[in-house]
């Protein structure tokens, strides 16, 4: 392989880049026509798309290409699995500088697949582009397999509210890293590379979820999506949310509540869901609430009182560099 991507060229890179692509039963045609075929039985195709900018969202000195290839396809297949849907395809819009060194697209690469590989999904195909700043950008696609999508907007009075997967950990790396570490490494690395809990989606339709969505943005934040959309207010037990003893130690070393983690970190795209009372949850469910009747505006409270601080605004006060962008990002947090 040429040592840049302006010596390998754009269909060098391509060659590289799908050379790397393993298919999954549902890629009918992948890279190397005008577009790609994935098969949709249930004729309902879901799709999200996500953009990572460096310097934005990641940093070089603090992962690697295959950390963002596995982040930038973890936040938008997270998307899809949080509709009740199953992963099928993501599609790669890639812009890099000609002096980049190849391995860094091809690497990239490697992680998009392997984290495909973990929802079942597959690289189905995309576009390279020069430019000054290296730009990911990712559209997920999905399958609903004849289910009901499980919007923001169902959730009812009565409804308890359960997660499953991380939360605060990778806000935990990234207070870690801004200040020159790079341990408790499972917090670092759950900060490179989240682990969303695809397979608990689907399940969780399956289980009569009422309303759901993947922690990208902050668990307070995005239970506000919820209770905007579904107009009722969700009320959140501190006691009942775990912080693991680690996390604790990391929160006294610098400063910081580790519920502020918690409630306010995103990044880990864990999956939050409302149920219906009666719904018998399997043990990977932790019920964290309840939803109640909105006793002014639709919000999310802590212990019956409003929770101060919301989860990341890309335009908000919050909106520069240093603070938590959201999606592979330089900090944890984000919108959907």
């Amino acid at each position: 392989m040429k040592g840049t991507v302006g010596e390998l060229g754009e269909f060098g890179l391509i060659r590289e880049l799908t050379s790397r692509i393993t298919p999954t039963p549902a890629v009918r045609i992948g890279p190397g026509d005008d577009a790609a075929v994935v098969t949709a039985p249930d004729r309902r195709v879901v799709a999200s798309t996500d953009i990572l900018l460096e310097g934005r969202h990641f940093r070089r000195d603090w992962s690697t290409a295959y950390d963002v290839g596995r982040k930038a396809a973890a936040q938008n297949l997270a998307d899809i699995a949080a509709m009740g849907a199953v992963p099928t395809a993501i599609l790669l819009g890639l812009v890099v500088p000609a002096e980049l060194p190849a391995t860094w697209p091809t690497e990239l690469m490697d992680g998009l697949r392997d984290e495909c590989q973990v929802a079942g999904a597959a690289v189905v195909g995309g576009d390279v582009v020069r430019g000054d700043t290296i730009t990911v950008a990712i559209t997920a696609l999905g399958d609903l397999r004849n289910a009901e999508p499980v919007t923001r907007g169902g959730a009812q009075p009565g409804d308890v509210v359960a997660v499953t997967g991380w939360l605060g950990w990778s806000a935990a790396g990234y207070a870690v890293l801004t200040r020159g570490f790079r341990s408790p490494r499972a917090f670092v690395e759950a900060h490179r590379r989240p682990e969303p809990p695809y397979h608990a989606g689907p399940a969780a339709a399956g289980l009569g979820a009422t309303a759901m969505t993947d922690v990208s943005d902050g668990l307070v934040a995005d239970l506000g999506h919820i209770a905007e959309a579904s107009k009722v207010r969700i009320d959140l037990a501190s006691t009942k949310i775990d912080i693991p003893t680690q996390m604790s130690d990391i929160g006294t070393a610098v400063g910081v509540d580790p519920m502020q983690w918690v409630l306010n970190g995103g990044e880990d795209h864990a999956i939050v869901a409302t149920f219906p009372p009666d719904v018998k949850l399997p043990a990977r469910w932790k019920v964290i609430g309840e939803v109640l009747h909105p006793s002014a505006l639709p919000q999310v409270t802590v212990d019956g009182a409003p929770w101060a601080r919301a989860g990341w605004d890309h335009f908000g006060d919050n909106g520069d560099a240093e603070s938590p962008p959201r999606g592979g990002s330089v900090a944890p947090g984000g919108g959907r």
